[in-house]
């Protein structure tokens, strides 16, 4: 008897989980090399860089650090929203609507001068962390696009328990959450050329990413 095939739904494609990606390792370059070394991914590492400026007495450049955290919460909490209002529409899946606010907003990051910069930090934080709230699962596995800690775990242990127990379908595993790893890693050295040659319109480079995603979500949806 043969196994019945199952679907899996576009936003969840190994595909649209490594543009994901890909954009996810761009932004966070971009943050850091133009918008005076802020991570718009990384929230431990802004707090630990907040907390030690704090703790000597720099607090202008320990609260730099703070804003794009609150930003990233504000975002989860706004996809969070969307997803809970949008979530039995039929016109439109819900998850297009975040990545479109995204497109917009990081287009709109490319025009903030450089003496607003955590202005536009906060903004690619916010859209970052919409990302990683409404893409959470890959070919049926949780990951995360627009960080690593947790695929990296992840994709560790899956590989311990394949050497183990010689379960194929843990080096699967692994192999979809190495892949990602590497290839945010690729989003993020694109992102640091493009950065120092291109300079503040680098990041509709992300832009363009987060387009090719959403169309590939809508001729799903038609």
């Amino acid at each position: 008897m043969k196994k019945e095939k199952i679907r899996i739904q576009t936003s969840e494609t190994f595909l649209l989980s490594a543009i994901l990606a890909l954009s996810g390792g761009f932004q966070d370059a971009y943050t850091y090399n133009v918008r005076n070394e802020v991570f718009s991914n990384a929230q431990t590492g802004n707090i630990v860089l907040m907390s030690q400026h704090l703790m000597m007495g720099d607090w202008m450049k320990g609260l730099s650090y703070l804003f794009p955290v609150i930003a990233f919460a504000l975002g989860v909490l706004m996809a969070e929203r969307i997803g809970h209002h949008y979530k039995e529409a039929r016109r439109i899946h819900w998850r297009q609507i975040v990545v479109a606010i995204e497109i917009v907003v990081l287009f709109i990051v490319g025009f903030i001068p450089h003496k607003y910069n955590m202005i536009a930090t906060m903004l690619v934080s916010f859209t970052c962390s919409m990302q990683v709230q409404s893409f959470r699962k890959m070919n049926g596995y949780g990951y995360a696009s627009t960080m690593c800690i947790g695929n990296l775990r992840s994709g560790t242990e899956s590989l311990s328990i394949y050497l183990r127990d010689k379960n194929i379908e843990a080096l699967k595993k692994t192999a979809h959450y190495y892949g990602i790893i590497l290839i945010f890693a690729i989003g993020a050295g694109i992102g640091g050329i493009c950065s120092i040659h291109i300079g503040l319109h680098a990041i509709w480079v992300s832009s363009a990413l987060l387009v090719m995603v959403c169309l590939l979500m809508i001729k799903e949806h038609k």
